[in-house]
């Protein structure tokens, strides 16, 4: 009996003062408080053309030239580092910026699928992650999903509703307006 209760007393001592695990010790650091609503509102600027492009294409499918009126072929990849202001002109307010690719999935019309993260200066930085397909033939209210965030987004989720301020099907230039909902802690 006296060896069972030092044995069981020796392994309370144990498990007192063992040390938490980096996965206990991480999620302390970081409790979830109340969770908040942003809403956000910029223009992205995507230049495919000129000598300054944003969106840089990477890889195409075997065929996927593009031409006037389809600048953006199926299977064609873009790598981008688009400019984001706080109106619809290039000289407005830049807010941040927006990196990532997309792809052109759209075989019978123009539609893209996106894993973009946008970082805004207001907010020290802090982004959301936009990973989503955007119908962009569908014309306004396109709605892309928002699925996480860093910084001041953590654990964001949400959507973006997209309208098209201006499009140029022959070199595939455009300012997309958003309009974002994002739910955080």
């Amino acid at each position: 009996m006296r060896r069972t209760l030092s044995v069981l007393a020796v392994l309370l001592l144990l498990l007192a003062f063992h040390p938490r695990n980096a996965a206990d010790a991480h999620a302390h650091r970081f409790r979830l408080g109340k969770e908040k609503v942003t809403n956000l509102h910029f223009y992205l600027h995507d230049t495919l053309s000129g000598r300054d492009p944003t969106a840089v294409p990477v890889a195409r499918g075997a065929g996927a030239t593009p031409r006037p009126g389809d600048p953006t072929p199926f299977s064609s990849v873009y790598v981008v580092d688009d400019v984001l202001t706080e109106g619809p002109e290039r000289t407005s307010r830049v807010v941040g910026s927006a990196q990532g690719l997309y792809a052109s999935t759209g075989r019978h019309a123009l539609g893209l699928v996106l894993g973009i993260d946008f970082a805004l200066n207001d907010y020290n930085g802090s982004s959301f992650v936009v990973f989503s397909r955007n119908p962009v033939a569908d014309g306004d209210g396109r709605e892309l999903a928002v699925v996480g965030g860093r910084g001041a987004f953590r654990m964001a989720r949400g959507f973006a509703l997209l309208r098209t301020h201006y499009l140029n099907t022959g070199n595939g230039d455009a300012i997309i307006e958003y309009n974002v909902t994002l739910l955080h802690q």
